[in-house]
């Protein structure tokens, strides 16, 4: 049986690209929420799946090294199912030519599985797609800190979260996962709905690996109770009528055509889907679409804002509502600028509470800080004790001297 690879069996089965860590950390990026595929599979090494393929990532101080796994063994055949040739078709609705249309086209398409041979740039290039190394994120760490001391306090520790450049089908439907959860439970959701519905691209150490299923496995009329059964409740119904309406109204091209779309265009272009709220349609816009100026807004950013911005606090508002997602975004707009989303995603990755080992370097530097202005304040009290000290020591000599005076003179 195939294993996932370590950079220490040998240099040699691994490409690397240049890159530095304040560039790119991927135990901060690849954990913070963004997506749910991706496993530490050994100490500093990443394995997830990009492009229809099984990869394995791991750095050091100035390099990203990868690994892509071309030729694992299949434990059997792709079933019908999974590739969407069991679609029911039993629709009862007058859509039903179109969706088969739709469904017929998406199967013509070709299927991203695990090949024999890549090009090796090519390989490069995707990765450098998916981390978006083109944006010199230091630079940007800079403006932002510039701009605000409470990010720049922050940044010290919390160097390198990039936001990824996600494939817009895999992003959408995971984050209709994520209502009302949290990101453990996200990352084994998106893996049942990824085996049971997605194709198989083999085995690593008894860990299967299936690429993201398509949209017309997605939009099959058995998938709601297929995926109710796996514990997803109502997000199962979301997810099919999500996938169908994709299909049926808008054509398996549409969501990657909203990276060429404005933000706001394409936020509400989400909107109209089943279940995808404003939170998820930012997301979605910002880690998949192309628009570094969108932030979400969930209860955990509304947090942030009120605990470390002073925004809003006090106003007694307990709820967020189209017009407070609104105006935090612009409050944040205003703060960072056109890479606002990616600021925001560092203190949502500061705030986890997965990461509190890092937080509690940020809690050891104030301290040390306070303790320093405390030792200096002691110094200058004890500079100012003296000094008044030596004052009242003259004054009492002066007014000695006069009383002495004094009784010379009546003598």
């Amino acid at each position: 049986m195939a294993k996932h690879t370590v950079l220490s069996s040998g240099a040699k089965l691994w490409r690397s690209l240049a890159c530095a860590k304040s560039e790119l950390r991927l135990d901060l990026t690849l954990a913070c929420g963004q997506s749910f595929r991706w496993r530490e599979t050994a100490e500093g090494h990443w394995t997830g799946v990009i492009g229809g393929r099984v990869w394995t990532l791991t750095q050091t101080d100035d390099t990203l090294w990868y690994h892509i796994y071309q030729s694992l063994d299949r434990q059997g055949e792709t079933s019908g199912w999974e590739k969407g040739a069991g679609v029911s078709l039993q629709l009862e609705n007058k859509s039903d030519n179109r969706f088969k249309e739709a469904v017929k086209k998406e199967e013509e398409e070709p299927v991203a599985v695990t090949p024999v041979h890549q090009d090796t740039k090519e390989d490069e290039e995707m990765l450098r797609d998916y981390f978006q190394l083109n944006v010199k994120l230091g630079d940007l760490y800079k403006e932002w800190g510039a701009a605000d001391h409470h990010f720049k306090h922050i940044a010290d520790i919390f160097t390198g979260i990039r936001m990824l450049r996600q494939d817009p089908t895999e992003c959408l439907f995971s984050f209709i996962c994520t209502s009302n959860n949290h990101i453990s439970r996200i990352q084994g959701m998106v893996e049942r709905l990824c085996q049971s519905l997605g194709a198989p691209l083999g085995q690593l150490d008894q860990t299967s690996y299936h690429n993201f299923p398509s949209l017309s496995a997605l939009a099959d009329t058995s998938v709601e109770a297929r995926l109710r059964d796996l514990g997803f409740g109502y997000r199962a119904r979301f997810l099919q009528q999500n996938a169908k309406q994709i299909l049926v109204t808008h054509g398996i091209q549409w969501l990657e055509g909203l990276r060429s779309a404005p933000y706001l265009q394409a936020r509400d272009a989400l909107r109209t889907l089943p279940g995808v709220s404003t939170k998820v349609a930012d997301c979605v816009c910002l880690m998949s679409l192309d628009k570094a100026e969108a932030v979400p807004i969930d209860t955990h950013v509304w947090q942030i804002a009120k605990r470390d911005y002073n925004y809003g606090s006090g106003n007694g508002q307990k709820t967020i509502t189209g017009e407070l997602h609104r105006d935090i975004g612009d409050f944040f707009r205003q703060l960072w600028g056109p890479y606002a989303g990616w600021a925001q995603s560092v203190l949502f990755c500061a705030d986890l509470k997965k990461f509190r080992n890092l937080k509690e370097m940020l809690h050891m530097k104030r301290p040390k800080k306070k303790e320093n202005d405390e030792e200096e304040l002691t110094v200058a009290g004890k500079k100012r004790k003296i000094k008044k000290e030596k004052i009242d020591s003259v004054k009492n000599i002066k007014v000695k001297a006069g009383h002495h005076k004094k009784a010379k003179k009546s003598a």
